[in-house]
């Protein structure tokens, strides 16, 4: 018996030893692992996903689907995103997108009445706002490609979460009270967010049954759970007794793409990001294009502002004027993201002066052809100076994963506004996005976050809007930077300043790094957005002097997710965003 009892305890020991073996071989390039999200219990069950077996494609899909349930404002299952992807073993890299597509009932003047006036709030409230959701089918895909787990394993999680409810934060409470209006008009939504018609306290136990049924069907059966089924027949009921226009047909034709990621060669730095759809690829690369021009190691603060600002307002010029899907128009890709043209760009930069930003677009810029594509009017100045009043919204989630073999994923969801259209879609669970709206709605139109309708991102059926969504990875010799914010057309200036901050002032510091204060220019309107507190009188009047009109946000904006892998040290730092407390209105 005793002998017996000897044995298996080197048994044991023996099977530890190796497992230690194996555990420091596999980890020997990349000591342990990362996950940063915009919420406390979607980043631990990432962690558990990894730490039973799973790699960081399955803890992306547990991830997400879990900021569903305790984010509900920001993304979920009625959205979309990118997601961008690195396979370890053979440096393989993709971007997945699952962007939302137009309905196919859908057309170009879709939000303008009989008169060709724009019908107020149609693209971003209820059934109509709605474009279809892309999400379901992008956390079917990645667990089936690349993950190690089912699909139910990945969604466990989650529908724990919302069958048995979580203690509701102040960011929850927040964005509830802020926009209770918008889901007072829909039964559904007020059952959900507002219980007995009040609004839930912090602390208390939120619930969403009804959503954790539909991820369990979704766990259970796939994409088919989602785009087909009761399910598909409760969201076409629902959508379309609330203006909308979907089919049945709407749903069964959604389909991911795998898409080459976009790559920018800056300084010493290679970075990958999502192309069009996104405009974050093509504008990041025109921007730091035209930055490589200058060496910013020689300029002062204000010197080093000025040339941002104005790489800003040149590459979002090119994205309002001339980017879209490019499944459905032509963009002229290479020469966007071409050294060539963003040298040319760069010889109408004054650097003593400020541009003045013009409605039309730049003489190198869009092809002829996309003229001929588009049948709307222009707005009256009147109507565009009130829609340029309109408050932005910018409402996203981001998160960072890295786990021990070096898989590592960015990936930004959305469903654009906050609780997006505000419709609860029968008895889903599901929140449908209001994406419609960053689809040109009429030329020269502003969109929630300002931006103004292009040529190329017209409506067409079937078509994906024009996104500023821009998860990325910036690697060079020292370090790989894997990150990802929200912020509407913030987006891209935000993780241009971080990209600039890692290289070429090669600041590695990860908490100071983030915290960074951010300014942003969008070509149209004509200024500069400064957060609140973020710049000394100084530096704005420095600006000024420049003739930069400066104009400073009531708050900070973005909420973004940062992972640095150092690689001398094989260490991981992780960095969620300071800002994140304030990110519930709009």
């Amino acid at each position: 018996m005793k002998a017996a009892i000897r044995k298996q305890i080197y048994r044991n020991l023996m099977r530890t030893i190796i497992c230690l073996i194996l555990s420091m071989y596999l980890t020997a390039n990349h000591a342990g692992y990362a996950v940063v999200t915009a919420h406390p219990l979607a980043t631990r069950i990432g962690e558990q996903i990894l730490e039973q077996g799973g790699n960081a494609f399955d803890a992306a899909v547990a991830v997400a689907a879990a900021l569903a349930v305790v984010e509900p404002y920001a993304s979920g299952l009625g959205g979309g995103g990118f997601w961008l992807l690195h396979r370890a073993r053979d440096g393989f890299e993709i971007i997945i997108d699952g962007r939302e597509t137009a309905p196919e009932n859908a057309h170009e003047a879709l939000y303008l009445d009989d008169n060709g006036n724009l019908i107020p709030h149609a693209s971003l409230t209820g059934g109509l706002a709605a474009a279809i959701p892309g999400t379901p089918a992008a956390l079917a895909h990645v667990t089936r490609k690349y993950g190690n787990n089912s699909l139910m394993r990945n969604l466990i999680p989650a529908i724990r979460l919302a069958r048995k409810g979580f203690i509701a934060d102040s960011r929850l409470v927040n964005a509830i009270a802020n926009h209770q209006q918008k889901l007072s008009h829909f039964s559904a939504s007020a059952r959900i967010f507002t219980p007995d018609g009040r609004i839930p306290a912090k602390g208390e136990r939120f619930y969403q049954r009804e959503l954790a049924k539909t991820l369990a069907k979704l766990g259970k059966h796939g994409e088919s759970g989602f785009y087909r089924g009761m399910i598909a027949t409760d969201l076409i009921r629902s959508i379309n007794a609330n203006n909308g226009i979907w089919t049945q047909a709407d749903l069964e034709k959604y389909r991911v793409i795998e898409r080459p990621p976009t790559y920018i060669q800056y300084r010493d730095a290679k970075i990958t990001t999502a192309g069009l759809p996104s405009a974050g690829g093509l504008t990041l690369a025109q921007a730091l294009n035209i930055l490589e021009q200058f060496d910013l190691k020689e300029k002062n603060d204000i010197e080093q502002a000025h040339l941002i600002i104005e790489s800003m307002r040149r590459a979002y010029e090119d994205r309002t004027n001339c980017f879209g899907d490019t499944d459905f128009v032509i963009v002229d890709i290479e020469k966007f993201s071409s050294k060539a043209y963003a040298a040319r760009r760069a010889t109408t930069i004054n650097l003593d002066e400020a541009s003045q930003s013009q409605l039309q677009p730049n003489e190198l810029a869009c092809r002829d052809d996309t003229q001929s594509q588009f049948r709307l009017r222009s707005l009256t100045p009147k109507t565009q100076q009130n829609l340029d009043m309109v408050q932005e919204g910018e409402n996203t989630s981001h998160f960072s994963i890295m786990d021990s073999e070096g898989n590592r994923v960015a990936t930004t969801l959305s469903i654009n506004t906050f609780f997006g259209s505000g419709l609860v879609a029968g008895n889903t669970g599901i929140l449908v996005n209001s994406e419609m709206d960053d689809f040109t709605t009429a030329l020269n139109a502003s969109n929630i976050y300002g931006l103004r309708g292009s040529l190329a991102n017209t409506i067409k059926p079937g078509k994906r809007p024009l996104s500023s969504m821009s998860p990325i990875f910036v690697e060079n010799n020292h370090s790989i930077l894997i990150g990802g914010t929200p912020g509407g057309a913030r987006i891209i200036s935000s993780m241009l300043l971080i990209i600039i901050s890692f290289i070429d002032k090669q600041q590695t510091e990860i908490t100071s790094l983030i915290s960074n204060p951010r300014y942003h220019h969008q070509y149209l309107p004509d200024e500069v957005l400064i957060e609140a507190d973020g710049f000394n009188k100084n530096w704005v009047n420095a600006l000024k002097e420049k003739g930069h009109e400066v104009t400073e946000a009531n708050r900070k904006w973005g909420n973004m997710q940062l992972i640095i892998f150092d690689k001398a040290t094989d260490k991981l730092k992780k960095a969620s965003d300071p800002r994140a407390a304030e990110y519930v209105l709009y």
